[in-house]
């Protein structure tokens, strides 16, 4: 397949011919990826089953991974769900658009394999130029995971998307680098109290800023057969080479950097700039010196240690509170291993 790439230099001087090429693919029932505020997506009509089984192949995705349905505007969300609890109108007015996903019985506007064949709908609105201009363009959901290989690291560059896609899907709307850098907060919004099924760029602080009590599934902390939402199931974001997940002081990190370089392997260290700075290994990749900066780089500092360059990556871990809590969620379905050290 040929993969047609629009390239937008500035977002907010959009080439509208290129969005309405795009636009007509997705309306024709093609695959196109193209740049949210969150990481690229994968987009596919998400009233069309035929168009959606494209996303699926294209990246390698199990089906009873359910997706989530990106639109323009609350109108758009009305249109594919029942009725949703009073608490999702603050919640709209107050995040939207941006990264966070409502999961609200679906009416069932969307495709069976959109929802993996449950009762509900994920649905978002995106914060991103490109994404919304696509979105008004082709005026239909857009069903969108992210635009990569199944198992590997979220795109969140166009040439990440190229690497993974390219030959794969239809079209490719390149528009520069995304923002926040880990994918939307996912909420179950289908009881009186809502319940985070996916901790992304809105933390529960903030959620509980606006609406008050906000719940954490507990399937957070271990495995379900069946996933409620994107994310809850197989192991995701995985980089090339073996990483382990290690909690622990600077001294700790270095005695297992030097340890395990002294059996041969050659190591590379993700880390927050303060801790990498303080660190010797074979090469270092310096996530930022906030968790705003390391969730915006988190993705790409996976994805550029290669395969033949190392042999293990030893990332640091990340206190888990605020959009650390999203990060760390991410880290651990990319570690082949979890290390507490003193």
């Amino acid at each position: 397949m040929e993969t047609t790439r629009w390239k937008i230099q500035d977002s907010e001087r959009i080439d509208g011919q290129a969005i309405e090429e795009a636009a007509a693919v997705l309306k024709r029932g093609g695959t196109v990826a193209f740049p949210t505020e969150t990481v690229y997506g994968l987009g596919a009509d998400a009233t069309n089953e035929e168009a959606v089984s494209g996303i699926f192949q294209a990246k390698g995705r199990p089906q009873d991974n359910p997706l989530i349905a990106h639109i323009a505007d609350r109108e758009q969300l009305y249109e594919l769900v029942e009725r949703p609890f009073p608490y999702v109108d603050m919640l709209l007015d107050a995040f939207t658009p941006g990264p966070l996903t409502f999961v609200l019985p679906s009416n069932g506007t969307c495709a069976a394999n959109v929802t993996a064949g449950l009762p509900t709908l994920g649905v978002r609105i995106p914060d991103h130029p490109v994404a919304q201009q696509l979105l008004r363009a082709c005026r239909l959901p857009i069903a969108a995971p992210s635009a990569n290989l199944s198992g590997k690291p979220s795109p969140t560059t166009a040439d990440h998307v190229w690497a993974d896609l390219h030959g794969r899907i239809s079209g490719l709307v390149d528009g520069g680098a995304t923002g926040v850098g880990l994918e939307s907060t996912v909420l179950d919004c289908t009881q009186e109290i809502p319940i985070i099924l996916r901790p992304g760029g809105i933390t529960r602080e903030q959620l509980e800023s606006v609406i008050g009590n906000v719940m954490v599934d507990p399937a957070l902390a271990g495995k379900d057969d069946r996933p409620k939402a994107p994310g809850m199931k197989y192991r995701h974001y995985s980089p090339e080479v073996p990483l382990w997940l290690v909690e622990g002081n600077v001294q700790a990190l270095q005695d297992l950097i030097d340890q395990e370089k002294q059996k041969g392997q050659r190591i590379g260290l993700l880390a927050g700039t303060r801790t990498a700075k303080q660190l010797e290994a074979d090469a270092k990749i310096e996530l930022g010196g906030d968790i705003a900066e390391i969730a915006a780089n988190l993705y790409d500092g996976l994805r550029t240690f290669k395969e033949g360059d190392i042999d293990l990556i030893i990332c640091e871990a990340f206190a888990q509170e605020g959009l650390g809590q999203a990060v760390m969620n991410r880290l651990k379905k990319a570690a082949s291993d979890y290390l507490q050290l003193g």
